[in-house]
């Protein structure tokens, strides 16, 4: 195929050293070279794509280089049919890369007779109205600023709340996350703003349902990391990197990922272009006072609380952190847990469980030592009617599906849902005791004994979370805790809140009552806290041993 001139002069700026990008940049030249720029059945409408640069330079601002490489992938085609070869783009950068800015070009160039297609309706979608407004706020400005007789007011009607194409009637409209808000609007491309406060895919569910009734149907999720763990973000982060690895060679997800390679990378100034590519040389105006700022900003955080230093990685460097004064583990060790399980017939286990409330989550599980690991078998019961009563953003129902928990419809959690349970597991695996804290113990004491087991009874469970806290680090940092790929236990891990008491010991709290349950965790404390006196590296057992 024909090279696009913008797209090899970003690549020959790096090969010739002269910026820098992050790993996954790199893995995007790779794929591009390997997979995509090698093939005769698609090409690059160049001339569209220069009357987007004409465009947006007359209108809004100077392209940078980079942003030039990024929208030449948005005007890539087969030969046959004539649709895009990317239909879908990631668009991951630091904050003050100019992601909205370029979102606000190419929404009003798609929406006018330039791009040539009728009623290409464009729908900006973000959590808050504030972030949503954000780039329709642009265009509207812009339009406005260029006065009575300009060019662009005579292309386009613009208000508050939609931007109007006089001539191909295509408009630029904004939505929150609330799915009720969606109108009936056939887009032709929707963009996702600030994808990191986006705990699950319900929104993105709702307006893709929108697109193919326009031809050229595209999205963009745009993002700079942020501080939820575990939802939609994290998702697609994971799909990107199959995409650049060359993993998913049908998945047409173009992706940008702008970010620090490694945490000690900060204290290089000349890596920060990795995360924000507005910082490659030369540096424009924009750019230089930007950097300013950031460096600033820099300079104060020994100064400054840890909360700041890690507002600073996710949001300047791209590069989330965890504050593990507050946290159980940071989110790539509790990623670490995804590992299969190893075979564990004939082990010894110890079963832990956390009650707290017969009203909404009860979570079981068996603990083995494979040897220095610990692996960690769970599942959960929730009540239907709690689930009725809160919206629980994680996706509950998709997680019963792959058989990760159960939901009852009852009045309270029957205790017989966790005998039957652990009297399931012990036909597979040795496990004869079972961890728990006295509160609401009473309710399951009476039918574990008499199913056979032995119960551990944890009088004060608090005081344990300090005496195991150090192992606790210990196991997650140096990654010797399998979940097996669990997401609901990832989730509950995440959930918990780390409280430093005055006197140094810490406590495994909610970091919310509600909508952020930790069970599981607290039943894989419980068991943890008898794990030396039951498991053995090598231990192994036989039903004929066990007295039922």
């Amino acid at each position: 195929m024909k090279m696009n001139k913008h797209v090899s002069f970003y690549m020959n700026q790096y090969e010739a050293g002269e910026i820098k990008v992050s790993k996954y940049v790199v893995l995007l030249f790779s794929y591009l070279k390997n997979h995509i720029l090698n093939r005769d059945d698609i090409y690059f409408d160049e001339d569209t794509h220069e009357r987007y640069i004409k465009f947006t330079e007359k209108n809004y601002f100077q392209l940078e280089p980079f942003q030039k490489f990024k929208t030449a992938f948005v005007f890539l085609y087969y030969k046959d049919g004539g649709h895009p070869f990317f239909d879908q783009f990631f668009f991951y950068e630091a904050r003050g890369a100019g992601k909205n800015g370029l979102i606000s070009s190419l929404a009003n160039f798609f929406i006018s007779d330039l791009h040539g297609i009728d009623n290409y309706n464009v729908s900006i979608v973000a959590n808050s109205e504030e972030q949503a407004k954000t780039s329709p706020d642009e265009i509207y400005n812009k339009i406005d600023q260029a006065g009575k007789g300009s060019v662009l007011q005579s292309l386009f009607k613009h208000t508050k709340s939609e931007i109007i194409s006089k001539n191909g009637k295509g408009k630029v409209k904004y939505h929150t996350s609330n799915a009720k808000t969606k109108d009936s609007l056939r887009d032709g491309c929707v963009i996702y703003d600030e994808v990191h406060e986006y705990e699950n895919s319900d929104i993105v569910d709702v307006f893709q349902s929108g697109l193919g009734k326009v031809r050229h149907s595209r999205e963009f999720f745009i993002t700079t990391d942020g501080f939820v763990r575990g939802g939609y973000l994290d998702d697609l982060k994971e799909r990107a990197v199959k995409v650049l690895n060359g993993e998913a060679p049908e998945d047409h997800l173009f992706v940008f990922m702008a970010t620090l390679d490694d945490e000690k990378e900060m204290d290089d100034e000349s890596n920060w272009q990795k995360a924000n590519p507005m910082f490659h040389p030369p540096l424009s105006n924009y750019a230089q006072e930007l950097f300013r700022v950031v460096k600033r900003q820099y300079i104060t955080l020994g100064n400054s609380k840890p909360s700041a230093r890690i507002k600073f990685m996710t949001k300047r460097m791209n590069h989330p952190a965890t504050d593990l004064t507050t946290s159980v583990a940071t989110w790539e060790e509790i990623e670490a847990t995804d590992r299969p399980f190893p075979e564990l017939e004939h082990r010894v286990a110890v079963g832990g469980l956390d009650f707290a409330s017969i009203r909404d989550f009860a979570s079981v599980g068996l603990l083995f030592k494979v040897g220095e690991d610990y692996i960690w078998k769970t599942h959960s019961f929730v009540r239907k009617g709690f689930l009725d009563a809160v919206d629980l953003k994680p996706p509950i129902h998709d997680w019963e599906k792959e058989g990760l928990l159960t939901i009852v419809d009852e009045p309270v959690i029957n205790i017989s849902h966790i005998v039957d349970w652990f009297v399931e597991m012990r036909e597979l695996y040795g496990v004869t005791r079972i961890v728990a804290d006295t509160f609401r113990l009473d309710i399951v004491k009476a039918a574990l004994e008499d199913a056979g087991f032995e119960l551990i009874y944890i009088r004060n469970p608090k005081a344990i979370h300090s005496k195991l806290a150090p192992r606790v680090e210990s196991i997650f940092a140096n990654r010797q805790v399998i979940y097996g790929g669990n997401p609901l236990m990832k989730w509950f891990t995440n959930n918990v809140y780390v409280k430093i008491k005055k006197d140094g010991n810490k406590e495994y709290l909610k970091k919310d009552e509600v909508r952020r349950k930790t069970d599981g965790f607290q039943a894989f404390i419980h068991a943890l806290f008898e794990a030396d006196n039951v498991l053995e590296d090598d231990g192994e057992f036989y039903l004929v041993d066990i007295d039922f």
